[in-house]
């Protein structure tokens, strides 16, 4: 018998969602966070050159976009749980051997261990929550779940920090083995009672059915991967730019790094007050009411930062991406859900997490371009406009594949009077 919450119950169930997903999520978001600033600094500290020690760098998203399509396969066969525990295993062994890597090759397969661990538990904790939580609760618990990976990821590096101050930089390895271990854990200790078994797909699917194969789910939604996963793409794109525009426009002008980390500790302050406001809006009003201005907003603040060439111009700009970004928590992971089919879901949502995982790393390429080819403003603009288009994208394409658009949607669907 699947395990799901009702619409006329808690909407954060503790066992299901807090321990089961939600502590998880922060406990290791935490680790990633610790591990972020240091891969390349370390890298050097093992005798990489700085072009080798960025290599190793991007061995973490090449990692995640590797396993993205594997990490289905492996929810749909072994069950979300099973698979979030195992990826927590394995992460505690890549960021071990990062610890104890004897040279720069070892470390970066230790690294891209860590990002192929790292995208089996988001998409698992993802498939779980989806299956685990009503319709009706569903984009204020994953807006949440964004939330607190935010957070983690916020906190994570002031943690590394005071690692690296009483003991040395390898200890952060140690740090991010003891966060992936506790967030299995926390996992296993959230297990269903010995006579619920939990089951990756709704109770409405016959558990006789046998799951398709993943080329039969791709084929069977062909079309809407190629409509709302482009825009999923583009969603990831703007985002993978967000990450970056800050530094780079910072560097730019000519600010200096305290200023430049400030600022950027700025939007992401702002960026995680807004996941809950988010998540309800969504859950009342439908799910264009968040992702529409959220992405407009997106694009309109990356268009302003060429404008700026002081620290408080760019503080203004920095604090309006931080809100658009906010505004947009769980977005992605909540039209993913809507439309994903409940036979097959892990395999779907594998595919979906590669398209906005190439988009997140398509992002920081675009400003690269603009600086490579004398133009960082020309690279901005050219990322802002990506923004827009993903907002007319959802709209165009959302109210055709989900049910929870809009409230005519919702209507058109017998879900609201």
């Amino acid at each position: 018998m699947a395990v799901k919450s009702t619409s006329a119950g808690p909407t954060f169930p503790f066992r299901d969602v807090v321990l089961g997903a939600l502590i998880p999520a922060f406990i290791f978001s935490t680790g990633i966070g610790a591990l972020l600033p240091i891969i390349a600094p370390y890298s050097v500290e093992r005798g990489a050159t700085l072009a080798t020690a960025g290599v190793v760098a991007a061995m973490l998203p090449v990692g995640q976009i590797l396993a993205d399509l594997p990490a289905g396969q492996l929810a749909a066969k072994i069950g979300d749980r099973p698979a979030m525990l195992f990826a927590g295993c394995v992460a505690a062994l890549g960021f071990l051997g990062a610890a104890l890597a004897p040279s720069v090759v070892t470390l970066a397969v230790a690294v891209l261990l860590v990002g192929a661990s790292n995208a089996v538990f988001h998409l698992a904790r993802h498939s779980y929550l989806t299956a685990v939580t009503p319709a009706g609760n569903r984009a204020t618990v994953l807006s949440t779940l964004g939330g607190v990976h935010r957070i983690g990821q916020f906190v994570g590096p002031f943690l590394g920090a005071g690692v690296i101050h009483f003991f040395a930089m390898s200890a952060v390895f140690y740090l991010a083995v003891v966060t992936a271990l506790a967030a299995t854990v926390t996992v296993w200790l959230a297990r269903p009672p010995q006579e619920e078994k939990y089951d990756s797909t709704d109770q409405s699917v016959s558990q006789e059915i046998t799951k398709p194969r993943f080329w039969r789910v791709l084929g069977d939604h062909r079309g809407m991967l190629a409509t709302l996963g482009a825009v999923g793409m583009m969603v990831g794109a703007i985002r993978g730019a967000r990450q970056q525009v800050i530094p780079l426009w910072g560097q730019y002008i000519e600010l200096d790094p305290t200023t430049i980390s400030l600022l950027f500790g700025l939007a992401g302050g702002i960026d995680m007050l807004l996941f809950y406001p988010a998540g309800r809006v969504m859950d009342r009003w439908g799910r264009l009411w968040v992702g529409v201005p959220a992405m407009t907003m997106l694009g309109i603040a990356m268009a302003l930062f060429p404008l700026t060439s002081n620290a408080t111009g760019l503080a203004l700009v920095a604090m309006l991406l931080g809100f658009a970004n906010g505004w947009g928590s769980g977005i992605m992971m909540t039209i993913s859900s809507d439309i994903s089919p409940p036979e097959a879901r892990p395999q779907f949502l594998g595919a979906w997490r590669l398209l906005t995982d190439i988009g997140l790393g398509s992002g920081p390429l675009i400003l690269a371009a603009g600086a490579a080819l004398g133009s960082l403003a020309g690279g901005v603009w050219v990322a802002s406009s990506v923004g827009p288009l993903a907002a007319a994208g959802m709209q165009r394409w959302l109210p055709r594949y989900s049910d929870h658009a809009n409230r005519t949607t919702r209507r058109r669907a017998g879900l609201v009077d």
